[in-house]
């Protein structure tokens, strides 16, 4: 073999894993030398490695060669047989005889159809023996773990779930499993006999040979075990959108999650689904005192389900941990009315959850929820209550709520890490309560900016994510606001840039962009390739580009490469007027320059390193809307009251900004949306929220009407106060020395007011100063008052009219 394909499929984590040797944060003790703090470092992705105290660095094989002390030659030749040795482990992945009987199946198991891509397959079609498919099958499940680490996307969705892989048994198919030098005859027939590739008769343009259509395509998976706890099949979870479902099985689904239950079993806890026992089953109290069952739906309770728990002879209690829903509250009662018959002398009872089911409850609350809960279950044929305190979940949320309106607006924010999220988002005020709490996170000052920025920022929950440009002299702490509201956001679906290259974004894999939130610290540093691509993401959310590659064969060719972009971002400017293309497909924000917001943040500054702040209340206000964001539930919004609004006339790009407009009402109408109504899946804006969202968006809608950018207006202004009349004169010296502005910043301002025809040169000369006076004096706050005043009006006639009216009607998710 090869040197270049030894390097191409041996890893460096095989080779770790071969000499026993476990990397921390990815770093290792140096074996080329006395190292007494780790100082080598591993990229298990690019397979190399770097000693930061002596310069040592490699690929795999040098790394052998290292290691063991041995000539170039020997270290191939180790590397090979590393490999030799891996590749017989994973040949075995397509060499299953899958002679035998037929699998016992249940009777309701085998009726059962079930979602596949590109249609429903019956379970009871493929004859298969279970025995033999177990090791395919385990074989298999091992690919899938491995490719779980390797995937970022995978990783994300399971964190975002509030799963732990290193506890839990959870892989990710990839769909490459079938591909490289696991690719069989044996490994595609036995695939395609289990379901995990299906024939359709495709053939691959390229090569001319046979293709197949995957099985649960970028889903994570679960093995389903049988009674000796040999993996006999998958339910597959899709992390992204998929036209076909969300949950798929193999055909002939069989076994058990996350397996049969102990002999010894006494306590047994059925869960609705698989990812709600998964998130009990990671609860060390939980996994040590009861055993788990997770059906397969409300309706998923199967025959052998239903065997195994027979066969528990010492089972004392049945305890449901259903959906917090309809369908799931009548499952309970069906079930345990079978139950009851089947086995009188088992006790059953059922735990009341605080949130829609046990995974959303996992990520509201932290897991000794589920301590209390369990301790407060209550038995569905007894009045009998597990807890000495006989007080339903209800009831405890009934009183805090109570108490919580008797709390002031200052209580409620100071209070807020004690409150759980759905009190919190339940607030009539949570708009300005949420800005008190993100102040609290240490962003002082700039209230409807920072707002605004967060109602933007979150967008890229939906389908339509937004942009904002925030626009400030150097210093002036626009960087800062961004980033600080980036810090909101769940940490792993960041990405922050303080440079983008020319082609950067086109190199992203397909979903790597999608539901992501991009920081720009510093736009002015984008060349215009990079400002192009940048700006048909954000229009189009999408990139297609045709680029060369090279073939195994090493010749090269073109292939069309697609880039998708769900993502919403921050850019950070000094000269927004320069970036025209961009501010027109952004919000464009300006950072409070005044003399006030300083004096503000001095003195925040003070307290900071006076010790009086609290950074632990810091972190845990950062910790608390970064839980509020990840448990947002995705929905479209219908404004009825869309056709009624409109933008004064003067507003520039007027179709570009109202599309905006009426996206923040969308936007103020999600954050409130557990206090909105719901029809045919989509929440209905209410009045409340159109005024809320013109208060926000109101500053963001003047600068669009004013032709001075956000720093040149504040400049401007303050231009004016400072001179009082038209007819005085001044010189830049002495404006520098009072704004105390640098030259750079300075001149800059008087090009652009000189440009636009706000000032004139009305004598003087270069060695004694140039004097200039303003030539336009606008009524820059008259323009404020009738904006306002005609966005308040159409809000207090809507107010009137839906008085009179009622409101505009909804029919079938569209207004009419």
């Amino acid at each position: 073999m090869e040197i270049s394909a030894i390097k191409e499929c041996l890893s460096l984590s095989e080779v770790l894993q071969h000499y026993n040797l476990q990397p921390k944060n990815n770093m290792l003790k140096c074996f080329m030398h006395d190292d007494k703090t780790a100082s080598l470092q591993v990229n298990l992705e690019k397979n190399f490695y770097k000693c930061h105290a002596c310069g040592k660095t490699g690929d795999v094989i040098q790394f052998i060669e290292d290691y063991e002390k041995i000539s170039k030659h020997e270290a191939i030749k180790k590397a090979g047989s590393f490999l030799k040795n891996i590749r017989g482990t994973a040949e075995n992945l397509g060499q299953t005889d899958f002679s035998g009987k037929k699998s016992a199946l249940s009777s309701e198991t085998q009726s059962q159809n079930i979602d596949i891509e590109g249609g429903t397959g019956n379970l009871g079609q493929t004859k298969i023996s279970t025995e033999k498919s177990a090791l395919f099958l385990e074989n298999t499940f091992s690919y899938f773990r491995k490719a779980l680490y390797c995937s970022n996307p995978a990783k994300q969705y399971v964190e975002k779930r509030n799963l732990d892989n290193s506890i839990l048994e959870i892989g990710y198919n990839s769909g490459q499993f079938h591909h490289g030098e696991r690719k069989s005859e044996e490994l595609i027939n036995n695939a395609l006999e289990v379901g995990l590739l299906q024939d359709k008769g495709l053939i691959n343009n390229r090569t001319g040979e046979k293709g197949y259509s995957i099985f649960a395509n970028k889903c994570i998976a679960f093995p389903l075990k049988n009674k000796e706890n040999e993996i006999v099949s998958f339910y597959f979870r899709a992390i992204v959108e998929n036209k076909n479902g969300k949950h798929f099985y193999l055909k002939n689904r069989s076994g058990i999650y996350p397996g049969y239950p102990k002999k010894d079993t006494k306590k047994l806890i059925l869960t609705e689904a698989i990812i709600d026992c998964a998130s009990l089953l990671q609860i060390k109290e939980i996994q040590d005192n009861y055993s788990l069952i997770s059906c397969f739906g409300t309706n998923g309770f199967t025959e052998e389900m239903t065997v195994a728990v027979s066969q528990l002879k010492q089972l004392e209690e049945i305890i449901f941990c259903f959906d917090n829903d309809k369908a799931g509250k009548e499952a309970v009662k069906k079930y345990a009315e079978n139950f009851r018959v089947m086995n009188p002398e088992v006790q059953l009872s059922n735990v009341e959850l605080p949130n829609k089911d046990v995974n959303e409850t996992l990520q509201l609350h932290d897991e000794e929820i589920f301590t209390k809960l369990l301790e407060e279950r209550k038995f569905i044929f007894s009045d009998e209550n597990v807890s000495n305190t006989i007080i339903s979940t209800q009831t405890i949320q009934n009183t805090e709520i109570e108490e919580i309106v008797k709390t002031t607006k200052e209580e409620i924010v100071k209070n807020s890490k004690i409150l759980n999220l759905i009190d919190f988002l339940q607030q009539k005020e949570l708009l300005q309560n949420l800005n008190k709490l993100i102040e609290k996170s240490g962003i002082i000052g700039e209230e409807n900016s920072r707002l605004l920025l967060f109602l933007i920022i979150i967008s890229y929950l939906n389908k339509n994510p937004l942009h904002a440009l925030v626009q400030g002299s150097s210093g002036s702490g626009k960087t800062h606001i961004i980033s600080r509201i980036a810090d909101l956001m769940p940490p792993e679906d960041v990405l922050r840039f303080t440079r983008i290259t020319e082609s950067s974004l086109y190199n992203w894999g397909e979903f790597d962009l999608f539901g992501k939130v991009i920081i720009i610290e510093d736009l002015d540093g984008l060349k215009e390739e990079a400002l192009y691509s940048l700006r048909e993401f954000i229009s189009n959310q999408v990139l297609r580009s045709s680029v060369s590659i090279k073939d195994k064969k090493g010749n090269n060719k073109s292939i069309h490469k697609v880039v998708k972009g769900q993502f919403s971002s921050l850019s950070a400017t000094t000269k927004g007027e320069t970036y025209e293309d961009n501010m027109s497909r952004s919000f464009l924000l300006a950072v409070d320059e005044s003399k006030e917001q300083t004096q503000r943040i001095i003195h925040y500054q003070n307290r900071r390193n006076a010790g009086e702040i609290d950074r632990n209340e810091q972190e845990k206000a950062i910790g608390f809307i970064q839980k509020l964001v990840r448990n947002l539930k995705h929905y479209e919004v219908i404004n009825p009251y869309a056709t009624k609004l409109q933008l004064p006339e003067k507003v520039h790009k007027i179709r570009r900004l109202n599309e905006m407009y009426q996206a923040v009402i969308k936007q103020v109408t999600f954050i409130n949306q557990y206090q909105r109504e719901v029809k045919n899946d989509f929440l209905i804006t209410q009045i409340e929220d159109v005024e809320q969202a013109t208060e926000v968006l109101f500053e963001s809608i003047v600068l669009k009407v004013d032709e001075l950018d956000g720093s040149l207006r504040q400049f401007f202004e303050k231009l004016k106060k400072f001179i009082k009349t038209a007819e005085k004169d001044f010189i830049q010296r002495e404006i520098r020395q009072e704004f105390n502005l640098s030259k750079t910043q300075l001149q800059r301002y008087i090009n652009t007011l000189l440009e636009l025809e706000y000032i004139k040169q009305v004598g003087g000369y270069n060695n004694t100063g140039i004097r200039y006076k303003v030539s336009y004096w606008d009524n820059y706050q008259k323009l404020r008052v009738e904006i306002k005043e005609y966005l308040l009006k159409q809000i207090k006639e809507l107010k009137t009219e839906k008085n009179k009216f009622g409101s505009p009607r909804i029919a079938n998710g569209s207004q009419e």
